[in-house]
């Protein structure tokens, strides 16, 4: 159900938020005449028009005042109505610009729509609905959130632990995702936090993840997100193997790119609890990141390859780094193509693949033209820490190398191609 229902009404354009309903129309949003003059509004009493085509004539003007020009059309205005913020338009384009949804002044962009009183009156309802019309209300109150700061403000003050009380173990997915919705909108403070942590909502936030629809998806992490930033959190509340497998579906899903960077961000700051890093490992993180790389775009990549440079410091991360069969040529091809970040990332990952097995690595790093990209990086303007580990790198590449055969090996002409 859309948030504003517009119907017409004797020339008004009005529109409904459903349930008693705030209506906007001429009569709320506009006062009848030029600069504030005129009758007392549309519906009710009748003021006179203005004929300005005949004033502007009887003036006698080389140039139109600007007092004239309606803001939308920039044509002289036949039938002008000044909107409550002072601005003047020309009836019929204002009418129009209502009738597109918007509910703001076109050249201010002031609100006119009571959207905290809206808000006020869906919490009320709330208190006391069901089913399918608890459903169209969170719905509404999703959208009213989403587009009003005033609306927000008004929840965030008095909504947000009727909207938290609605998740639990035995709330529909419809409810559960329209909740979510609302509260990633709102700046919740650390009680607020606390109350969604229980075992209870963080596992209705896992499922939505799962099994939602990519809206969802995307709104349950962004929740556990800004529930993470609390100092009291506990890593074992995402210590999960469900929460993970669906982050993970969510980075790799083609068919929803905007999902990419919101599941990467959050398997990034789940990656910093120590506790859950060989979790990672278990569900096969590695080997999946590692053949996303290719298409991802710089802030995805970035995360993705800050989440494989912590896991590499796991025994077991580094054996999965080794033993897929793209990490070397992937990490070298990225090595100065991006961010000095993506490169220290890089470069560290290829110093622990190659420091695990120095003669099988080693050797495939240089086929893949590492010592070239090493001596670019030690010759660029860059960090010197990533200069000393480029060529500690370079020294440990080269053992396997006659002094010939590894010149030959850094020329740039293969790393270009």
């Amino acid at each position: 159900m859309p948030m504003f229902q517009h119907y017409q009404k004797d020339g008004l354009v009005g529109f409904d938020g459903g349930g008693d309903g705030h209506v906007l129309d001429l009569d709320t949003a506009v006062k009848d005449g030029v600069l504030g003059g005129g009758g007392g509004g549309v519906v009710g009493g009748i003021a006179e028009k203005l004929d300005l085509k005949r004033m502007i004539e009887e003036l006698d003007l080389s140039e139109i005042p600007s007092v004239f020009i309606c803001p939308i059309s920039l044509e002289p205005m036949q039938d002008p109505v000044t909107l409550c913020t002072g601005q003047t338009y020309e009836r019929s384009n204002i009418l129009k610009w209502f009738s597109l949804g918007h509910l703001t002044c076109p050249t201010t962009m002031q609100e006119l729509w009571d959207d905290s009183g809206r808000a006020s009156e869906l919490l009320e309802t709330l208190k006391k609905v069901k089913g399918q019309a608890r459903v169209q209300a969170l719905k509404e109150l999703h959208q009213v959130v989403a587009a009003h700061a005033t609306a927000r403000k008004t929840v965030e003050e008095g909504g947000v632990a009727l909207i938290s009380a609605l998740l639990g173990p035995f709330t529909s997915h419809a409810v559960g995702s329209e909740v979510i919705g609302v509260l990633v909108n709102l700046t919740l403070d650390s009680e607020s936090k606390a109350n969604l942590m229980q075992p209870a909502k963080i596992s209705l936030m896992v499922d939505l993840l799962n099994e939602g629809s990519i809206e969802t998806k995307i709104n349950s992490t962004r929740l556990i997100e800004m529930l993470m930033e609390e100092k009291d959190f506990r890593s074992e509340i995402v210590s999960s193997h469900s929460l993970l497998v669906g982050l993970m579906r969510l980075v790799k899903d083609k068919r929803h790119p905007n999902g990419n960077l919101p599941g990467l961000t959050l398997l990034r700051t789940i990656c910093l609890h120590k506790q859950v890093r060989n979790l990672f490992v278990s569900i096969g993180a590695i080997p999946q990141l590692v053949e996303l790389l290719p298409a991802l775009n710089p802030d995805c990549l970035e995360s993705a390859l800050f989440i494989l440079d912590t896991l590499s410091s796991l025994p077991e991360g580094r054996l999965a780094l080794r033993d897929c069969l793209n990490t070397i040529p992937n990490m070298v091809r990225l090595l100065m193509r991006v961010s000095e970040s993506c490169t220290q990332y890089a470069l560290a990952i290829l110093w622990s693949v190659c420091k695990l097995a120095p003669e099988e690595c080693s050797s495939i790093a240089v086929e893949a033209g590492l010592a070239a990209k090493l001596l670019l990086v030690i010759q660029s303007g860059c960090n010197p820490v990533l200069k000393q580990r480029s060529a500690e790198l370079l020294k440990l590449c080269s053992l396997n190398y006659t002094d010939t055969t590894f010149i030959s090996k850094c020329k740039l002409t293969k790393t270009i191609q």
